[in-house]
């Protein structure tokens, strides 16, 4: 059932994926090619706010702001996942792996490759802090329309 908390929760957070992919970009090697990344991003924050996020806001500031920051793990999570299983189709198309499971392994070095280059103090700030101000303004929209 839409919310007006989900609205406000799958916007922020889909702005704040798109900033935080903006942030991340000068963290990967010289030369990649990220055609569409910060607008999938944005997408992966627009369904994590809205699924994670949205039917937790209304339950008071603090776990607003501790639902902000799981929601920002969330959106991390499944934007590893998705990029990382991308990346290896696409390095699959390319005959560099032997076998399947091989491919499937690839995903997790993949993962781990993107999650390090993440670790950056300015990407994690943002996550963090962005995250907070998010949760706070779902749990502003679910008290305001209630």
């Amino acid at each position: 059932m839409p919310t007006a908390a989900k609205l406000f929760a799958g916007f922020a957070f889909a702005v704040l994926a798109f900033f935080t992919a903006e942030i991340f970009k000068p963290h990967m090697p010289e030369g990649t090619q990220f055609g569409y990344f910060s607008f999938v991003a944005s997408l992966i924050g627009l369904v994590a706010g809205w699924r994670v996020m949205g039917p937790e806001a209304g339950r008071g500031n603090w776990a607003a702001v501790n639902s902000g920051i799981k929601t920002s793990a969330v959106m991390i999570g499944l934007a590893l996942v998705i990029f990382s299983t991308y990346d290896m189709f696409l390095r699959a198309f390319r005959p560099e792996y032997k076998g399947p499971m091989e491919a499937i392994v690839a995903i997790f070095e993949i993962g781990v490759d993107y999650l390090r280059a993440m670790l950056a103090w300015d990407v994690i700030a943002v996550l963090a802090g962005g995250g907070a101000l998010a949760g706070l303004l779902s749990e502003w929209a679910a008290r305001r329309w209630k």
